[in-house]
């Protein structure tokens, strides 16, 4: 028997399993593949234009074994890259960082590097709409913490992680959606009254 998004069931006839192949569809995709096509989806609707930003490389050497066959062989990072992903919702810019842990206690904040917390300061200073989306795996909990918070957190305690508990007591926690699959824009809507 055939089920939506590919999935197949195992039957059997009289307790002998007939052997199907299973796709579970998107399980096991990466937070960034998910963000990638929640905003895929908020464009298509014409709700937001929110785009994942190029790391800025530049290229030094490149094997062209053949015309259409281009190999990048060396390159480096040109200047520290900003917060992932950016763009604009109902007039507002928005702008923000997504990580993953696979930790059950707390988000390491070497996964946030020193350039990127300025970054994040200076966007909410000019009033912009600026956040961090955090998933940890094992537990299966994505959160939008918003840079107040964040800044908060940093700026007063000398841990080095966030313990999960500033998560549930501090973040707003993102449900799981097929279309979209993250819907941060809703959470957005209500913490800002509906920009």
């Amino acid at each position: 028997m055939n089920y939506p998004n590919g999935i197949k069931k195992n039957l059997s006839i009289n307790n002998n399993p007939i052997h199907t192949n299973i796709n579970y569809g998107n399980r096991g995709m990466t937070l960034e593949g998910e963000l990638n096509l929640t905003n895929e989806y908020y464009r298509e609707i014409d709700k937001a234009y929110i785009y994942k930003k190029p790391t800025p490389i530049k290229i030094t050497k490149v094997d062209y074994p053949s015309r259409d066959k281009a190999v990048i062989k060396e390159a480096f990072f040109t200047i520290p890259s900003t917060t992932d992903y950016n763009g604009i919702y109902n007039g507002k810019y928005i702008d923000f960082e997504a990580k993953e842990t696979a930790s059950k206690t707390a988000f390491s904040l070497q996964n946030i590097h020193p350039h990127q917390i300025h970054h994040i300061e200076n966007i909410y200073k000019q009033k912009g709409i600026v956040f961090l989306i955090i998933r940890f795996t094992t537990l299966n909990e994505t959160y939008l913490l918003r840079a107040k918070e964040f800044l908060d957190f940093i700026n007063k305690e000398k841990r080095k992680s966030i313990p999960i508990h500033y998560f549930r007591e501090n973040a707003f926690i993102i449900k799981d959606g097929y279309k979209p699959r993250i819907d941060y824009l809703r959470i957005i809507d209500t913490v800002y009254g509906g920009i």
